[in-house]
Parts: C-alpha cells; structure tokens; sequence
C-alpha cells in the first residue's frame, strides 16, 4: 500500500465539507473530537489506502463519518462496532452523508465481533471500552502495514505491549499527541513502506503535509486555515512523527 497524496487530499476536504453540511448532527452526537481531528483521520486512512477500516466507539461520533469518507476514497469499507443505544443517531448520521454504502455497523462484545475480521489496515478504537486490554489484544492488525489510532489514552498506556500478535514480528511505532483526552497513533510493518511515495528532504526526512482547501502540488492548502498536520519520516531512524502545526503569522 503506497501512500496516496491524492486520495488524502479528497478524503480531508470530503470529511470537511459533510461534517460542515451536517454540522448540527455532527454536533448532535456525544463522541469529542478536537477541530481538524476528523479531518486528520480520514486523510490518513485515505492515504495509506486502507481498505478495511474498524472504529471500535462508546458512543456516536462525527469520525464515523470521516473513516466513511476514507473508505469511499480507497473502495474500501468501514465496520463501526458501537453498542446497541448509540446505533440509531450514527445510522441517520451516516445516511444523512449518503455513505450507507461504506458503513457495516456491529453491535455487541467488540472482542467478539472482531474474530470476525483479519488484516486490518486501519483501525481506530476508544480506550474507554470495555475490556479494551483484551480487545487490543484480539485486534488483528495488517502486518505488511497498517495503522492503530486510540483516543482518550489520557492516563492510559494505549497501544503499546497488547498487539501481541505482531510486536515480535514487525516494527511497532506508538506517538501520544495532546489532541482532545489524548490521541495516539501506532504505526506497524516496516518503516520503509511509510512515505514510500513522498518527497525526500536534505535532513533525510519524507514529509507530508495534510490541510483542508485546494491542491497544490499533491498537497491540500486553504486559506485561513488555522493549522496543518505534517507527517514525517526520518529515513535514518525509521521514526514517524505527525505534528500539528498553527498557522503562520501575517
């Protein structure tokens, strides 16, 4: 799976565009995502080229629809496992979108849910699960490449010692961003194959910059826009890091 500029930039400004078309339902449900967060998210499913993405949720949340968005731009599908009280206001959520079509919804006991699904490329679980140690666990992630994201790790360890089915196999990369109760972002399979299609800067580094507005340059620039993500990968270390960084100064 190369990385995608393209299939990036759509799936930021599609998440941007329906989260702000529906801003009142997106509102409506209880999940807390900071501003961009969405956004973020579905760039990053979209541009790994995800094609099975799982969101593990206690409640409602407008990132159904961004790892929705993703999906639409990868052809891939999005199982949302979520308990059964908070089906039906992310059922309308999604219908509302028009991305029926991306979204298979679960209920029950997510770790029993998830025996039913291997290989997942990009998965995003709330640590205030129940059972969440035993579900991370049971979590059956893409070794070539794949990527975990888990919110509300605040207090928490994450990621980090329960994906023991490829922690001994594959490189296993976790970074906590302070976004929201707490954002982390694991990445597993080899270094290389993040970035893979990037430019390469003179430090050594592949950079990647996710923003909303148009594109440029297999980029996405708005104006006024008051922050960017930018991933990067130093090739010599085989570390990824994702920043958030705030709008320059006029």
């Amino acid at each position: 799976m190369d990385w995608s500029p393209k299939y990036a930039a759509n799936a930021y400004i599609d998440t941007l565009k329906l989260c702000g078309k529906h801003k009142q339902m997106c509102n409506a449900c209880s999940g807390t995502q900071e501003p961009e967060c969405n956004e973020f998210l579905s760039a990053l499913a979209a541009g790994m080229s995800a094609k099975l993405i799982v969101e593990v949720t206690t409640e409602g949340s407008p990132s159904t629809v961004a790892l929705a968005a993703a999906a639409r731009q990868t052809g891939g599908k999005l199982v949302c496992i979520i308990p059964e009280p908070k089906l039906n206001e992310t059922q309308n959520l999604i219908q509302e979108t028009g991305l029926n079509d991306m979204v298979e919804f679960k209920t029950g006991d997510p770790v029993e849910v998830l025996h039913n699904y291997e290989n997942i490329d990009f998965s995003l679980v709330d640590c205030k699960t129940n059972d969440y140690n035993m579900l991370m666990e049971k979590l059956d992630v893409n070794p070539k490449r794949s990527v975990v994201v888990t919110n509300n790790v605040e207090g928490r360890k994450g990621v980090g010692g329960h994906l023991k089915k490829v922690e001994n196999k594959v490189k296993v990369r976790s970074l906590q961003h302070p976004i929201g109760k707490g954002l982390e972002v694991t990445m597993i399979g080899k270094s290389t194959e993040f970035g893979k299609k990037e430019s390469r800067s003179r430090s050594g580094c592949y950079a990647h910059l996710i923003r909303g507005g148009e594109k440029r340059n297999g980029h996405v620039v708005k104006k006024g826009e008051k922050s960017k993500w930018i991933f990067v990968l130093d090739e010599k270390s085989g570390e990824e890091h994702i920043y958030r960084m705030p709008k320059s100064g006029p």
